[in-house]
């Protein structure tokens, strides 16, 4: 039996690499893999697994069990209709994104944030800051600051703040996330020139990017490794449980606790202290429209899908 790392899986079958860096293309032995529970995905990029070696084939194995995950990034994949996994044991979460070109969007930072809670941190690049930042897009990068996220500037054209980048993801193992026309693989161009990941134009018509990574891939460079996820349009929460989704929120936490109701969802509770402290200017309105959207995303989720 040999213990591997999983790079990329396509169509049920996983290139495993084992720990003296010999390659595998995997498939699952049997129907179900042992102590997994059923899921769309139950293999990722930044798995761990024990594989079997084929007989007859010394670059060929069959997966046996997956190793516990440290971690795991999840969204929901409303077209299946089920939670997608994304990539597994990551140290840190690169949430990339842009001034312009395509738009800022913070709530779907936002929305990274919380698919990350608990236990990823996340480091949000604006990149393409050779296109100007705006006082808006600062003023919400500084919030970010505040609450336990990183946050970086970097230009892939202008090679702007790419060897800081470099600094802050060394020797770790980081999953780049972002919308689709980010700049993602440009990014990672810039910081390891020979990957040559292909790059994307961004539509004019509708100031979007188009899909240039259609499956994770984990990409060794050094003592550091690189897991390259398909770009989005939407990022959807389906993996939390509705109490669970204020813990999410940082600048909740310390108002939450005098709230008069307990669990309270700060929504229509009465005397609810996190509400106060929106309406006092304690708490940013506009993460709070968030955490209400979300709200109501999950309640939908659980009502359509699990029912009530």
């Amino acid at each position: 039996m040999i213990e591997g790392l999983v790079h990329q899986g396509i169509n049920s079958i996983f290139t495993v690499v084992d720990n003296n860096n010999h390659s595998y293309l995997c498939t699952f032995k049997g129907k179900k893999l042992k102590g997994v529970d059923r899921s769309q995905n139950p293999i990722v990029a930044g798995d761990r697994v024990t594989i079997e070696q084929d007989p007859h084939d010394p670059n060929k194995g069959q997966i046996l069990s997956r190793v516990p995950r440290t971690n795991e990034l999840k969204r929901w994949n409303a077209k299946r209709r089920v939670v997608q996994t994304i990539c597994a044991n990551v140290d840190l979460l690169v949430c990339v994104t842009t001034p312009d070109n395509p738009p800022f969007r913070p709530r779907f930072i936002d929305r990274i944030g919380v698919a990350a809670y608990p236990n990823i941190p996340v480091l949000v690049v604006l990149n393409k800051c050779d296109l100007g930042v705006s006082p808006e897009v600062e003023e919400r990068l500084q919030l970010y600051s505040t609450l336990d996220m990183g946050t970086h500037k970097t230009s892939a054209t202008t090679g702007d703040g790419i060897d800081t980048l470099l600094s802050l993801i060394q020797g770790k193992t980081a999953a780049f996330v972002g919308q689709s026309g980010v700049g993602k693989s440009s990014l990672l161009n810039a910081l390891f020139p020979g990957i040559n990941l292909r790059t994307g134009e961004i539509s004019q018509k509708y100031n979007r990017g188009t899909h240039t990574t259609n499956y994770g891939k984990l990409i060794p460079q050094g003592d550091t490794t690189i897991i390259d996820t398909p770009g989005v349009r939407e990022f959807l929460i389906g993996n939390l449980e509705i109490h669970e989704l204020g813990f999410a929120f940082a600048e909740f936490e310390q108002f939450s606790g005098e709230c008069e109701f307990q669990p309270c969802l700060h929504d229509s509770e009465p005397h609810c202290r996190v509400k106060q402290a929106c309406e006092e200017g304690l708490i940013d309105v506009d993460r709070y429209t968030t955490y209400c959207f979300l709200l109501d995303e999950l309640r939908d989720h659980k009502e359509h899908h699990y029912g009530k």
